[in-house]
């Protein structure tokens, strides 16, 4: 009599096939479960509410270099905020030299490869790829639309839009989405904590460059406003760019 022997639902396999249950067919194959693909930079629970603000401060950029395009002396707006020519005397001055240094090459070079680098450490490429191509792209606009407007300060120093409101602007809004991210933050919380990091940078670069004289008030509106188009723009393109495969909100 031959023994009965319970069918579990195996089938026979060739001799010397391994049996391998995480194993896939060539159309189903995936990653390792242990790799787990890299966050979006751009938070998709903040995408719909940064697009009204991005639209507002491209206005904002259009608006004022239109009003100031070609001009070489404050406006009225201007005249409410700005102190004295040659700036404030020391000690403020120091304060405004040490901010300032922020966004000069150096210290923007010493501030960004010290994110880049704790970005590779916690090993987040993308998030890196994205504070240098965000910087790079957002002092970038700012040297085209300077000669483009024309506005001068000083004797022929073009003045519009402010790079180094931009550059601090830029970082503070680009840190602020890499930490809502991390976190998990809803639309509300997340949104907040981008705008309270750009008013918190815009207002320190700009009261340092207002301060030294280097710039007009209007100016530094124009830098800020120009951050908060480039690095939500940024931030969807360097998402769209990563490998399909790997992009993970």
């Amino acid at each position: 009599m031959t023994a009965f022997r319970p069918d579990n639902g195996s089938r026979s396999r060739p001799a010397g096939e391994i049996h391998d249950p995480g194993r896939r067919g060539a159309a189903g194959d995936e990653a390792p479960s242990g790799a787990r693909p890299e966050p979006a930079v751009l938070p998709s629970a903040l995408r719909t509410a940064l697009l009204p603000v991005a639209v507002l401060a491209a206005l904002l950029v259009a608006v004022l270099g239109a009003l100031y395009a070609g001009h070489d002396s404050p406006g009225r707006l201007d005249g409410w905020f700005r102190p004295e020519r040659d700036g404030v005397a020391p000690p403020w001055r120091y304060a405004a030299l040490a901010v300032d240094f922020l966004a000069e090459p150096a210290g923007a070079a010493v501030l960004l490869s010290a994110a880049v680098a704790g970005c590779l450490v916690r090993r987040r490429p993308r998030a890196a790829v994205f504070l240098v191509v965000g910087a790079v792209l957002t002092v970038g606009v700012t040297k085209v639309l300077k000669p483009l407007v024309g506005r001068t300060i000083h004797d022929g120093f073009l003045s519009y839009p402010s790079g180094h409101t931009a550059f601090l602007t830029a970082f503070a809004v680009m840190a602020a989405l890499l930490v809502a991210g991390r976190l998990g933050l809803r639309r509300t919380p997340g949104t907040l904590l981008v705008l309270a990091s750009a008013l918190a940078a815009g207002a320190v670069m700009g009261w340092a460059q207002v301060a030294l004289g280097a710039h007009y008030p209007t100016d530094v509106l124009g830098g800020w406003g120009t951050a908060l188009v480039v690095v939500p723009v940024t931030a969807w393109l360097v998402d769209r760019t990563a490998a399909p495969g790997r992009r993970r909100d």
